[in-house]
């Protein structure tokens, strides 16, 4: 894993300056603090360059990026891990190619040149983001694993393309425009993003499973956004409902162990992220038993018995004889790292969990690992969220009576208390055109959809106006695919839109490669392995969910792995406790709340009303505000302190200047040394 960036002009006689790239790599040093490289094609006002963290092919040398072909006619910069490319690469030497490194990334140069780029992203496997610079054709190519594991954003200046593995990256080129746009700023305040969007005006997100492209073109850019996989599950009447389920238990045990022993290839250790849930569990399970050496195990445990999860996690790593490493956190010293999580997130947070994971890749990072295994993905493939029964209740379930359907709802809300006003909206939030495009609004968006009634108010009076006639998720509803949606069981639906939206854009980002990588550290999610999950696609919705069990294939294929507790355990969403629920930890918002949300503040980043602000706090405050209330609350909070913070960090901080001052702190200077390599 790495931190990758570059600049493309559309004048292709204007140079770059080496420097820049250098700079635009120092940012990131985070993502990358095992060396870095440059590489330009002065002749075609190219330059790409990146920040290593070393796993596979550890010679420095050798393996630096960017890479370029013998004849200059292809230039490469990679972040992420390509599996089974050991294969890839045997069929390739068989047909006369040549590797110059060990590097996995190298495949791309020799399977683009023989296949073209469909032909090409259809045998990659794994999580990445890369540029691929086409001489030949004068294009640039930005290119993004299939779920979004892996950052990549981009932007236009007047005079060129610049993109880069984080936002940082980008506001390091000083043409690049730092400023909220209104529709960005108002989504940061509900949590839920628009698909392929930023906070900030004018700067995307390349869209899990696609690729853009930007062509010279007489003096213009050609750009072309294509779309090379998607989500796509059955048509309700195609799925099997008929078959043995023990064809899918069976299925879902070879494929996920597939996936898992592909994983634990590298060059360094390979560890495991342990919760108590599920997910962690069985990717520890059955690393153990494909490893010669003990796993360690990383846990995250809370000072709140409602929401620490160790015990289960103990059991589990005894029962496999893990080398079990517990952080446990107490309430108030996670607002102590807010700002900084934030500067790495570069988008804001609900809920403090996104702080203990980067607390806990620091943890990883100080005992010498670069590497983790975790269990994000499972609750996407096999319905695993409150939200997903919620709306299998509600309009999936023909067959079962109105009566049954009360009763399994009535303990859903029970078992998810906790949770109710940020996993499960408090009161019912319907919107139009989600209602005319999925046939219901899934309750996954429906709390964040709901913040709206703050939002609405809270923005500052110059983006209330450029946000009169603004529906939010209507803007959400645009980038969904309706061929990906007509015709589909309910359940599918709901767990499409999830993975278009809260996976990539809360799972992945704040509570995934953002705080990870913050510390050097590489995640990989085994069940996002595509074959993995395209098997799972067609696991009939009645499999997903059985007896209200959620996630009962999985269950079952990973009987044996599991203890009994577990194995029998609902569902339960890993998350720190709301501010409210500790003195101490509410205090410790507060501090930050006086620092970024006092008028003073408010007036010179010009984002938020002050009043609003002030009288959001005083409804938190009221005696007769319900628990429910209160967690939708301190999500807000979260986000009105967050997007100070960002404003802080991002607007009113000259980043190139904060680039290059980095650049010069870690002695990264542009010079023939550090050229990437020749393949």
């Amino acid at each position: 894993m790495c931190g990758i960036a570059g600049v493309f002009n559309l004048d292709p006689t204007q140079s770059i300056d080496p420097q820049l790239l250098v700079n635009m790599a120092a940012i990131q040093h985070h993502r990358g603090p095992d060396g870095f490289g440059y590489r330009r094609i002065e002749s075609k006002g190219i330059g790409f360059s990146h920040a290593r963290l070393s796993i596979i092919d550890l010679n420095e040398q050798r393996a630096r990026q960017p890479f370029m072909n013998s004849d200059e006619q292809l230039m490469l910069t990679h972040n992420g891990e390509f599996y089974d490319y050991a294969r890839i690469r045997a069929d390739l030497v068989a047909q006369g190619a040549r590797f110059q490194s060990k590097s996995d990334s190298e495949i791309v140069l020799h399977l683009y040149q023989r296949q073209g780029m469909q032909a090409m992203l259809e045998q990659l496997r794994g999580e990445f983001a890369f540029a691929l610079y086409d001489n030949k054709e004068d294009t640039l190519h930005l290119v993004r694993d299939r779920f979004g594991i892996k950052p990549l954003y981009y932007t236009q200046t007047q005079d060129e393309v610049v993109f880069g593995s984080e936002l940082k990256v980008l506001f390091a080129h000083p043409k690049v425009k730092r400023q909220f746009s209104s529709a960005g700023l108002y989504h940061q305040l509900i949590q839920v993003m628009v698909p392929g969007s930023t906070a900030f005006a004018d700067v995307h997100q390349v869209k899990p499973g696609h690729v853009v492209s930007f062509k010279r073109q007489n003096g213009q850019w050609q750009i072309t956004d294509n779309r090379y996989w998607d989500v796509n599950f059955p048509r309700a009447e195609e799925h099997q409902n008929d078959a043995d389920e023990q064809l899918y238990i069976q299925g879902v045990r070879e494929k996920l162990l597939e996936a898992v022993q592909l994983r634990l290839t590298a060059d360094v250790p390979v560890g495991c992220y342990l919760s108590g849930g599920i997910d962690s569990c069985a990717i520890l399970g059955l690393s153990s038993a494909a490893s010669q050496q003990p796993i360690k195990a990383f846990t995250i445990g809370f000072d709140s018995d409602d929401y620490d999860e160790t015990p289960i996690a103990k059991e589990m790593a005894e029962a496999t004889q893990a080398d079990h490493h517990i952080m446990s956190l107490s309430g108030d010293e996670l607002y102590s790292h807010f700002e900084r999580t934030l500067w790495h997130t570069e988008r804001t947070i609900y809920n403090t969990l996104g702080v203990a994971k980067y607390l806990m890749s620091q943890q990883v990072n100080d005992v010498n690992y670069k590497v983790v295994m975790t269990g994000e993905g499972s609750d996407e493939l096999f319905a695993g969220y409150p939200s997903f029964r919620n709306d299998l209740f509600l309009y999936g379930m023909d067959e079962v009576d109105a009566d049954e359907r009360a009763k399994w709802q009535s303990m859903l809300q029970k078992t998810n208390k906790l949770f109710k006003g940020a996993m499960l909206s408090r009161n019912e939030c319907r919107n139009e055109a989600l209602e005319s495009l999925v046939g219901f609004t899934p309750s996954c968006l429906q709390p964040w959809l709901a913040c709206g009634e703050f939002a609405d108010g809270l923005v500052a009076e110059q983006h209330k106006t450029a946000l009169a006639d603004y529906d939010a998720g209507k803007a959400i509803a645009d980038t969904f695919d309706n061929d990906m949606l007509a015709g589909r069981h309910p359940l599918d639906k709901a767990q499409y839109v999830w993975i278009k939206t809260m996976l990539e854009g809360q799972i992945l980002t704040w509570g995934g490669d953002r705080v990870d990588m913050a510390n050097s550290m590489e995640a990989r999610p085994a069940f996002l392995d595509h074959h993995l999950a395209e098997f799972a696609f067609n696991i009939p919705p009645h499999l997903r969910i059985k007896d209200n069990k959620e996630k009962y294939v999985l269950r079952e294929a990973m009987k044996g792995l599991l203890p009994e507790t577990l194995y029998k355990r609902e569902k339960f969403a890993f998350m720190a406790p709301p501010a409210h629920t500790d003195e101490k930890k509410w205090q410790a918002m507060k501090q930050l709340a006086d620092k970024y949300l006092s008028d003073e503040a408010l007036a010179q980043s010009g984002l938020l009303d002050p009043q609003a602000v002030a009288d959001l706090f005083a409804l938190h405050d009221a005696p007769d505000t319900d628990d429910a209330l209160k967690v939708q609350l301190d999500a807000v909070i979260n986000h009105m302190i967050g997007v100070q913070v960002l404003h802080q960090q991002f607007v009113a901080t000259d980043v190139p200047q904060q680039a290059a001052q980095l650049a010069q702190h870690y002695g990264w200077r542009a010079d023939d040394a550090h050229q990437g390599a020749q393949i």
